[in-house]
């Protein structure tokens, strides 16, 4: 079957229309968080400072790409909420605002007047969602970070080998907390319906990457063992590992049934292998490794990447290229699913980044406004604090408020 890619949804038709969002958010949570409710068509105005806006702007090595990657779809609030003036035009707008997050360190907001008490006796309607590194407890003091909790929950244990512990290849637990973030933003959302009140949500770094644990902890428990990382595990398969190429590449390939293995004969041509009753059975399979990998080693190594990968097709078996990142850009099939969004980066240009890997009646979420430039948007809330072009004008005098250029696509 043709694979046609789908349409993005009308604006108006998108299922968070009308849901009025302030993020305060900085690196990958919060920001994460926002970026969902956004793409689900919220209004989201992240707020930053007058001026240089987020850090993340200005960031450099491996955090160059985050506030491009984390910010479309949403408009630039440029507000100094250290000045009681900043202060007051921001309560001001919480009073029409849907929900408000936030994942500035623990206390921080309160320290400013704008916590989740201050906020929600200016609307008791208001879902206040608060992204924290832990949840209360004996932790919630400390500062986190997506690379600490993945140290303390045994995350980073799992994915090197043995006394090398390492890290995810992407923020995975600032992604997914920001993600439970937005989990409890629509279920709140739901029940407003029935009280009319908000209500507080919390979500946390060390949770989501404790969450992610629990496979490993009902094993230990199911086992009596604790499970060794990830590259050195018990095997479950016979065959679910990379593979060399004859042209210097790697192909992971996976047989994980006996229906599997009969397919890969058959394609690889390997008829001596599929009428082996040795190899019969994925345990028969697993039992003749020690000589079985070598000789499957040294067939695959015949073939190149795009041969073996060919085959595999052919066969129907899991199989997979080991790419980077950038190789995405060029991927048949996030090209031809309508999988990336157009994204402007800073100085010029346009890059293809990954939409919400979500569909609902068939149809993809798009980018609808870029990244903002600092105070882009800002116009389109700030008439509801009900200031006189005169008040405006003299906070943007001050340097309280900035107001940023005409928004385009």
């Amino acid at each position: 079957m043709e694979n046609k890619q789908q349409e993005p949804y009308e604006y108006m038709s998108l299922p968070l229309v009308g849901i009025r969002v302030l993020e305060l958010g900085h690196n990958i949570m919060g920001p994460a968080c926002g970026l969902i409710l956004a793409d689900l068509g919220a209004e989201v105005y992240k707020v930053e400072r007058p001026g240089q806006g987020d850090d993340t702007r200005h960031l450099q090595g491996f955090g160059a790409g985050f506030f491009t990657c984390f910010n479309r779809n949403k408009k630039s609030l440029a507000i100094d909420l250290k000045d009681e003036r900043g202060r007051a035009l921001f309560l001001r707008l919480v009073k029409h605002v849907d929900v408000l997050i936030e994942n500035f360190a623990p206390g921080t907001v309160d320290r400013l007047g704008i916590g989740a008490d201050v906020c929600r006796r200016c609307n008791p309607s208001l879902i206040f969602c608060a992204l924290k590194g832990f949840m209360p407890g004996p932790y919630a003091h400390r500062p986190a970070l997506d690379e600490v909790v993945q140290m303390m929950a045994g995350l980073a244990h799992m994915t090197g080998p043995s006394g090398k512990p390492m890290r995810a290849g992407a923020s995975v637990t600032d992604i997914l907390s920001g993600g439970f973030g937005v989990i409890g933003i629509l279920a709140a959302l739901l029940q407003r319906r029935q009280t009319g009140l908000g209500q507080v949500v919390q979500s946390s770094l060390f949770e989501s990457a404790a969450f992610l644990m629990g496979q490993h902890m009902a094993g230990a428990a199911m086992s009596g063992q604790a499970p060794p990382p990830m590259p050195e595990r018990e095997r479950t398969w016979s065959v679910y590992e990379l593979f060399a190429t004859g042209d210097g590449q790697q192909v992971f390939i996976g047989i994980t049934s006996d229906r599997h293995w009969q397919r890969f004969c058959a394609a690889f041509d390997c008829g001596d292998w599929a009428g082996d009753a040795r190899l019969a059975t994925n345990q028969g399979r697993i039992e003749a490794r020690p000589w079985l990998y070598p000789l499957l080693q040294q067939r695959l190594l015949q073939l190149t990447r795009a041969e073996l990968m060919a085959l595999a097709e052919q066969a129907g078996i899991p199989f997979a290229p080991v790419n980077r990142p950038v190789d995405l850009w060029d991927d048949p099939h996030l090209r031809a699913s309508g999988g990336l969004a157009e994204t402007a980066i800073p100085g010029g240009g346009k890059v293809g980044l990954p939409k919400l890997p979500l569909r609902l009646g068939g149809q993809t979420f798009d980018l609808r406004l870029q990244p903002p430039a600092v105070g882009e948007g800002a116009t389109d809330i700030l008439h509801l604090a009900g200031l006189t072009a005169d008040e405006l004008q003299r906070l943007v005098e001050a340097g309280v408020v900035s107001i940023g250029p005409v928004r385009q696509l």
